[in-house]
This record gives structure tokens, sequence and C-alpha cells, in this order.
């Protein structure tokens, strides 16, 4: 019970860390596709979107508290899963979403400075 609080405290603090530091916000609108979709623990949606003309990656996280918006992400295919990666100053946050067996798993882990910071387990949306 208490690696909840935990984890809620550290993504408040990672939420408006981040939010801090961003110059421009990447949005996805009707100009993107969506990827993936995944709910996370502590009520988190993250999603990944690609823009039609340029094909960027977008990474976008929603939730009760905060909201996280980034673009430039990468694209690794691992064959058990596809791997999205976005950074953000000493942050960056890798996105799996399952495929073929593996299709009802994902994960959100992040890092700072190459440490890992949060990782929760989470399931596709729809």
């Amino acid at each position: 019970m208490k690696l909840l609080p935990k984890q809620s405290t550290v993504l408040l603090g990672l939420m408006t860390c981040v939010l801090a530091h961003l110059p421009s916000l990447a949005s996805a609108d009707s100009t993107a596709d969506l990827l993936l979709s995944l709910n996370c623990q502590s009520d988190y949606t993250v999603n990944v979107w690609r823009r039609y003309a340029s094909g960027e990656l977008l990474y976008r996280a929603t939730g009760p508290l905060g909201n996280l918006s980034l673009g430039k992400g990468t694209k690794e295919n691992t064959g058990a899963a596809e791997v999205y990666k976005f950074r953000n100053g000493n942050y960056v946050y890798q996105v799996l979403g399952g495929r073929g067996d593996h299709r009802q798993q994902g994960t959100l882990a992040v890092f700072k400075n190459g440490r890992s910071f949060l990782n929760q387990a989470c399931r596709p949306e729809g």
C-alpha cells in the first residue's frame, strides 16, 4: 500500500519538472495517426502518434497529476514488442507495446540520466 503514494508523488514531481522545461509542446491532432494507446497505473493514458506528413512520432500522456506532450520520438521493433523512445533533457520515456502473443501487454518506463526512474505495467486501450 505504501508503493502507490510513492509512485503518485514521483509522477507528480516528474510531470511538474518536465512541464516546466518544455519550450514547445508537441500536439497530436487530425494530422496524426494513433499508433498505440495504453492505460497505465495511476490512471494515466499514454498515446503514441505519428504525423502523416512528416512521420514524426509524438508522445502524449494524460492523467490526474498532469499532462505531458513530446515529439521527435524513435521506434524500434524487437519482434515481441514495438519500443518507442522520447527524450526530454535528462529524461527518456520508453513505451513498449506488445505484439503477437504479447498484444495485451504494455509498459511505460522512464529513465533519468540513464537510470531507471519509473516502470509501470500498462494495458492496451480498446
